[in-house]
């Protein structure tokens, strides 16, 4: 098992990006085509068709947000910076050495979008299951 981490700067407060983290709206902006909760259970639904119920572990407001995702444990966590933005830090642990790679490419991926959705309200993926991660699209 391996674990990733990535760090971002985004422009927007650290409230602002706790919310598009930890709300049905914010996640669908960003990060799935849709991410409701229910009882601490986000139901992810992809651009592919995947589906993963994913169980909020922990939740600070404006300071950290982790789950379960795809059987690992992924922790989001944010500092306010001196200027106004946020640091963001993420931990992807027990990541599979097979699935490595991709889960590590997905996740620069999804902050890129986060830091496009917080920062300039433009969301970059394409919304189209006949052009996702699965052929091959970064843009999914």
């Amino acid at each position: 098992m391996r674990t990733i981490t990535w760090k971002l700067y985004l422009k927007s407060d650290p409230k602002a990006v706790f919310d598009l983290l930890a709300t049905a709206e914010g996640r669908k902006k960003f990060w799935a085509e849709k991410a409701v909760e229910e009882n601490s259970i986000i139901h992810f639904v992809f651009p592919n068709g995947q589906t993963y119920d994913s169980q909020i572990i922990r939740e600070i407001p404006n300071k950290e947000f982790h789950l379960d995702y795809f059987e690992s444990l992924v922790k989001f966590q944010l500092a306010p910076a001196e200027n106004g933005g946020t640091h963001l830090s993420l931990t992807n642990e027990n990541v599979t050495e097979s699935d490595f790679a991709e889960v590590n490419a997905g996740w620069v991926s999804v902050l890129m979008n986060l830091k496009a959705v917080a920062d300039f309200q433009n969301d970059l993926r394409n919304h189209d299951p006949k052009r996702t991660w699965d052929q091959g699209y970064a843009d999914n």
